[in-house]
């Protein structure tokens, strides 16, 4: 195989092509169709399944389940980070986690209550074969692309995972509608865990055969490697302490980003058990359809979040996400029909886009003049995930024991008007 020359274009494009191959995870798996056949498999009257020695809400279980794979994620992330950086295959890295990832969307084609624990473990190999994997596929980007070509490349890569995973769902979805039986509806959802790995890990081939094993150190994988990363963040927390602006910025991003992503990653089991459908075909087709609309106004909202940060700034744009985001939990806690659910997916979509893409931005607008910018960006995602986590685990309590979602809905109500505070008391300069 010929080794191509960095900033290559097919170089270039066989970096970006991972994001075809990768994304319909995140769109069919984690987003919709997975979430609507977890909620088929419970009856409308028994809604609770006893795992690990207790008796668990169905939407709590799967809840809890995805946080304690974030949090998973959180801790291994620095420590593959210091791998990716200091060890030379991280191809073969990259590759495992794919192939882990790939395989567990596979075996979700077994998923079953009767097998809860083998059925836990197949979702948890695809959550963290798909953040696995990311790890290397993003320390790639200085490896095979010059600093002037990042952006555009890394956008490109971006519009592929966007277009594949939306057609791989389009597809998907015709299987689930073109069958009249609920059963037959349900084994078309299990196939549809089947395209969605031999997707994953069979696009994944042409950037695997062109990406280079990467620059390699010299070195083995020795303790102070393994743990290099994890020091590396203990570095950053002390810089913080020193960047008074930096530092309540991130306060306000730790929270408010832990309602948002919370938000996310249950709105779909929100949909499903708390709107009254209609019918079964309703339900289906209406909450994969809300899934596109959130797809399609989130590009457009990212667009008009950049237009409003370079008019107001970066801090009150976010301060107005906020409260929208505040307004729809409020709205939220009151719809009961498809139609608000409809509106309320594409609220979501505009503020999602927007408050993902101006976050990321406005920290990396904050950072001291510094060379080692990936430590910091590794500090925000880690702080991102444990977010996540703790954000999950106080929906998944509220909604085990109150026995609603909208109750835990209505509680990041706090969240986004705590880091509307905090945003107020970031520093307009250091």
């Amino acid at each position: 195989m010929t080794t191509l020359k960095k900033g290559s274009e097919k170089l270039l494009n066989a970096w970006a092509f991972y994001d075809w191959a990768n994304s319909v995870y995140t769109l069919t798996i984690a987003s919709s169709i997975f979430p609507i056949f977890y909620s088929a498999l419970f009856i409308s009257e028994i809604k609770t399944i006893e795992a690990f020695g207790i008796e668990f809400k169905s939407t709590a279980l799967i809840t809890f389940v995805t946080a304690f794979t974030f949090l998973v994620v959180a801790f291994t992330s620095p420590i593959l980070s210091g791998i990716a950086d200091y060890v030379g295959n991280k191809k073969n890295f990259m590759k495992f986690f794919c192939y882990l990832g790939g395989a567990g969307c596979i075996g979700l084609y077994w998923f079953s209550l009767d097998r809860i624990y083998l059925s836990v473990l197949f979702y948890f190999m695809g959550l963290i074969g798909y953040w696995g994997s990311l790890v290397f596929y993003n320390s790639y980007l200085p490896d095979i692309a010059f600093e002037e070509q990042q952006d555009s490349i890394s956008a490109k890569g971006f519009s592929l995972g966007y277009f594949g995973s939306v057609i791989l769902l389009i597809v998907n979805l015709a299987m689930v509608m073109s069958q009249e039986d609920g059963g037959a509806k349900m084994d078309m959802m299990r196939y549809s865990f089947i395209t969605v790995g031999i997707w994953w890990i069979g696009f994944s081939q042409y950037s695997f055969y062109w990406l280079p094993k990467g620059v390699s150190s010299g070195h083995k994988i020795t303790k102070a490697i393994l743990f290099n990363g994890l020091k590396e963040l203990k570095q950053v927390w002390k810089q913080l302490k020193q960047n008074l602006r930096l530092k309540r910025y991130l306060y306000a991003f730790f929270v408010f980003s832990m309602a948002v992503q919370t938000i996310m990653l249950v709105a779909v089991y929100f949909g499903e058990e708390e709107i009254a459908w209609s019918n079964d075909d309703a339900k289906t087709t209406g909450l994969i359809g809300s899934i596109l609309i959130i797809q399609l106004v989130a590009i457009l909202g990212a667009f008009l979040t950049s237009k409003a940060s370079s008019k107001f700034g970066n801090i009150k744009t976010l301060i107005f996400i906020n409260l929208i985001w505040m307004s729809l939990c409020f709205y939220a806690f009151f719809m009961k029909t498809p139609v608000q659910f409809y509106i309320a997916a594409s609220i979501v979509g505009l503020v999602m886009g927007g408050i993902q893409s101006l976050s990321r931005s406005t920290y990396s607008k904050f950072l001291p003049e510094t060379e080692d910018s990936t430590s910091y960006f590794s500090f925000y995602d880690v702080a991102e995930k444990i977010g996540i986590v703790i954000g999950m685990i106080i929906f998944a309590f509220i909604d085990q024991i109150t026995g609603s979602m909208r109750n835990g809905i209505l509680f990041l109500f706090v969240f986004f008007l705590i880091g509307i505070v905090l945003l107020l008391r970031v520093p307009k300069s250091e």
